[in-house]
């Protein structure tokens, strides 16, 4: 199974009564992504992508994007539409950049518009037509051995309807990652079968005194990793891609997601290397050499005892960490039924070098209002 990245940047909320705060941030990402992201598969922008849902706040938006020499993928929030419809959306965005399915990489993109069947505000409900699409694009990626993803605004436990019907509809179409915006911080939720993520907005943040920045998103052989990049952290920006961290486990059966004993192939991705860079992989106090594939990406057999091992990554001033849980065969996990699927009290709590406080710092839980 191949791999895919991509990068997410968070909820714009672009106004020009913040003197375009949000377009200030989104020029600097795109000159970031254009000089260093260059491997990643595409940019997501995740909706309250216009503060009031203008044509102008739109042209800003599209004149910014269009330096990007990743392509990218757009989805509307509530904020888009303020005015009632989204017509201003739909004019100023080309249908290319909103797919509402696209296969990359052996990965089936799903695109879901939850703002227009409801009422506005954060009434976020599906559409019958995307509950229908839903439905038939997971059964073609279970047909077609792909791997589920899902582009949503909000949380499943954030829908105005049904909810907890979409969340277990997620599960049974074993959707690996459910990326969104919404939340103006970050965070990762876990609800022991589907991996949520949801990341800072661009503008209007609370958390980490106010600091802009990125996610990157991977997903190799079903493993998910997440990581948020401030913009003035340094590069190289290193990311451990395979096996996972424990925090992430949703498959306790798969040995990608749970090693066994022994020998196990460690795997990432290094954005913007020095053709002089020589990554080593770091278990036990004892550092090992990378090596690159065809594939642009880094491997090390590394050699993990049964039980919690902290396996690390390290490339001139980048590094990543993981916790990576192993188990033999007759030791798997544990897992029970799933119970309030979506919902964020599944949210995995702060997990630092993720860029991940835990204090969920947004106007629609413990922050201020906007």
């Amino acid at each position: 199974m191949s791999g895919i990245a991509w990068i997410h940047i968070g909820d714009l909320h672009l106004d020009e009564a913040d003197d375009w705060q949000g377009l200030d941030r989104l020029n600097t990402i795109v000159a970031q992504v254009n000089a260093r992201m260059g491997d990643a598969d595409f940019v997501f922008v995740p909706g309250d992508n216009a503060n009031h849902g203008t044509p102008a706040q739109y042209a800003r938006m599209i004149d910014a994007l269009a330096p990007l020499s990743l392509p990218w993928r757009i989805i509307p929030g509530d904020h888009d539409f303020e005015p009632g419809d989204l017509s201003a959306y739909d004019a100023a965005i080309p249908e290319a950049n909103r797919p509402e399915t696209e296969v990359i990489a052996g990965h089936r993109c799903l695109f879901l518009d939850i703002v227009s069947a409801g009422a506005g505000g954060p009434d976020f409900r599906l559409t019958m037509h995307h509950r229908n699409r839903l439905a038939e694009e997971l059964a073609r990626a279970k047909a077609s051995g792909e791997v589920p993803l899902i582009f949503m605004h909000a949380y499943p436990g954030d829908l105005a309807a049904d909810g907890d019907r979409i969340a277990r509809q997620f599960i049974d179409g074993e959707v690996t990652f459910v990326d969104t915006g919404h939340t103006h911080y970050n965070e990762l939720l876990n609800d022991g079968r589907v991996l949520y993520g949801a990341t800072r907005s661009t503008a209007q943040i609370e958390e980490d005194g106010g600091a802009p920045g990125f996610a990157i998103v991977c997903v190799q052989d079903r493993v998910v990793s997440w990581r948020f990049r401030r913009l003035d952290a340094p590069w190289p920006h290193v990311q451990i891609v395979s096996p996972g961290d424990i925090r992430l486990i949703t498959r306790p059966t798969d040995p990608h997601q749970v090693p066994r004993p022994g020998a196990v192939e460690l795997v990432a991705r290094v954005f913007a290397a020095t053709d002089d860079a020589h990554p080593v992989a770091r278990v036990g106090g004892i550092d090992l050499p990378m090596v690159r594939g065809e594939d642009g990406l880094w491997r090390a057999s590394v050699t993990l005892a049964e039980g919690l091992n902290a396996v690390e990554v390290h490339c001139g001033t980048g590094h990543d960490r993981i916790d990576c849980l192993v188990r033999d065969a007759h030791s798997i996990p544990k897992r029970r039924l799933p119970v309030a699927p979506g919902e964020d009290c599944h949210a995995i709590g702060a997990w630092p070098i993720a860029g991940i406080d835990g204090a969920q710092l947004g106007p629609n839980k413990n922050g201020c209002g906007w």
